[in-house]
């Protein structure tokens, strides 16, 4: 039986489409927006369509921007003789809310994964071996500790060496205020050779 009209049933049904939102969540906001005021709807509205049309991969690192070279790129005081590896933009807004990391990424847009069919050319590695062809120290490799992210990592490690660049791989462990006893093995035999001297 159908509770509400073809409407507001199209509105919930594209709201629940995306990930994350289930069909309660996806009902609160169709609900939301029928109660916004109409001028505000055709600002979200527009909002996504430009965003859409306008956004595409930064010619340099590949993360999103809706210029030419993200503002990462465009940053002169940035080492851009140091590059991160992630594996999507989300990972890098996560290092650039340290405040700490003063190199340049390089975004993936994925990770290798044989069980799902996504091998080495369907994420952007030979982006980033014409990337290191310039003037380029270190790369970090800061793919995700997962089966995909650890394969990913030790094939951009066996492209690089040979090149003779740097290559370091972030560490991973025992996360702040995790009790021990609820961590796997994995990552207490990392967080025990990660060690570091106090």
């Amino acid at each position: 039986m159908e509770y509400y009209s073809k409407q507001i049933s199209k509105l919930i049904e594209e709201l629940a489409s995306l990930p994350g939102i289930g069909h309660k969540t996806a009902q609160r906001l169709a609900f939301h927006i029928l109660n916004m005021p109409l001028d505000n709807v055709q600002s979200l509205s527009d909002a996504i369509i430009d965003a859409r049309k306008n956004v595409r991969y930064c010619k340099q690192c590949f993360t999103l921007t809706d210029d030419e070279l993200c503002p990462i790129c465009k940053d002169a005081k940035r080492n851009h003789r140091e590059i991160m590896v992630v594996e999507n933009t989300r990972d890098l807004t996560a290092y650039e809310k340290t405040g700490k990391y003063e190199g340049v990424y390089h975004v993936l847009h994925g990770a290798i994964s044989p069980m799902l069919g996504i091998g080495p050319n369907d994420i952007k590695l030979k982006e980033l071996m014409q990337r290191l062809q310039g003037e380029v120290d270190e790369v970090i490799i800061a793919t995700n500790s997962s089966l995909e992210g650890e394969t990913t990592a030790m094939y951009i490690s066996k492209l690089i060496k040979p090149t003779g660049i740097k290559v370091t791989r972030i560490a991973s462990g025992v996360p702040v205020g995790g009790d021990l006893e609820y961590i796997d093995e994995v990552t207490l035999l990392r967080a025990l050779e990660g060690r570091v001297e106090l």
